[in-house]
Parts: C-alpha cells; structure tokens; sequence
C-alpha cells in the first residue's frame, strides 16, 4: 500500500512569504494521522528558509538535514543550498531511493526539489506540492489576482478549498511566515 498525503503552498506577495500545510497523513484508504507537521523554519546564520514536505516523513527529515547542512556550508544562500543538495540526492545510493519533495521558500526565492534530484524554481510567486498542490497553486493564483490579501490569509484560505476537493489533504493547517 502506498502512503499518502499532504498538500504543501507557498506565496509570496510584496514583503510577505508564506508556507504552509495540511495535517493529513493517509494509508491506502485510510487517514491514520490529522494533525501532521509537513513544514518547519529552517534558520541559518544569514538566512531564514521556509520548508515543506510531501512524501514519506523519514524520507524528508533526512533530505531537511542535508539541506540545513549545505544551507550553512553556503552562508545561507538558498540557491546554491539546493543546487549542491540536488547534485548530493543524484550522486548518492542511499539518498537517491528517497521518497519525498521539499518545497524551499526564502525572501527572494522559491524552489522545489523533487524526488530524482532535480531543482525547479517556479516562474510566479506560488510553489505546491503534494497530493492537493494543483488545487492549492490554482486557488492562490485566484486569489493573487482577485484579491488584496496577505502572502499567510492567501496560503490559508488556498489550503483549505484543497481540503474540500483532495481526499489526502484537510483543514488542520500550520502556516509560517517570513
């Protein structure tokens, strides 16, 4: 049986980065766990990094402390972060049969690191992943446009029209905020 779950946004809006995600934690067709922490502050000397997960939980807490190890081997520069990240999880046996995505938001960018290695920086403001990210990305590009709300009500008010469409994801959200 496969284990899924999550739904993973990030928007960035003016100032304002926001990153969150739902609690959910499915088991074939079962919901084994609600409240389910999938994002988290990641905090160097010279940079504060905003990171969510979708895949297997094991998976990404190892690929998070990679990515916190590289982001203080680069002073905190993100981009090189996950560009010496990405080229680690290719080249090595162990990391390479991970199963997970990481979704990377800084003040200035936004990246996603998928399950083969690769490094894809998004063209707009909003980053998803998961089970439910295409129906998070197309709410927040909704409200991008349609509205003057905040990068944090913006990724609140998108993940919870995704709990009302995706069976994997639900409303018991934990947002973060640059």
């Amino acid at each position: 049986m496969k284990i899924r779950s999550t739904t993973i946004l990030g928007v960035r809006r003016k100032n304002s980065v926001a990153l969150g995600g739902d609690g959910q934690v499915t088991f074939g067709d079962m919901a084994l766990k609600q409240k389910a922490v999938k994002v988290r502050k990641i905090v160097s000397e010279r940079n504060i990094v905003l990171g969510g997960f979708a895949g297997a939980a094991a998976d990404a807490m190892t690929l998070f402390e990679k990515f916190e190890q590289k982001l203080e081997e680069h002073g905190g520069d993100l981009r090189r972060a996950v560009v010496e990240l990405a080229k680690e999880w290719r080249m090595d046996k162990v990391l390479r049969n991970l199963d997970a995505l990481l979704a990377l938001m800084d003040k200035k960018h936004s990246f996603i690191v998928s399950g083969d290695g690769n490094v894809i920086e998004p063209d707009g403001p909003v980053v998803a992943i998961g089970s439910g990210g295409g129906y998070a990305q197309s709410a927040a590009a909704a409200f991008l446009e349609g509205t003057k709300m905040e990068a944090p009500q913006i990724v609140k008010q998108s993940l919870k029209i995704a709990s009302e469409l995706c069976i994997y994801t639900n409303d018991s959200l934990t947002v973060l905020e640059l």
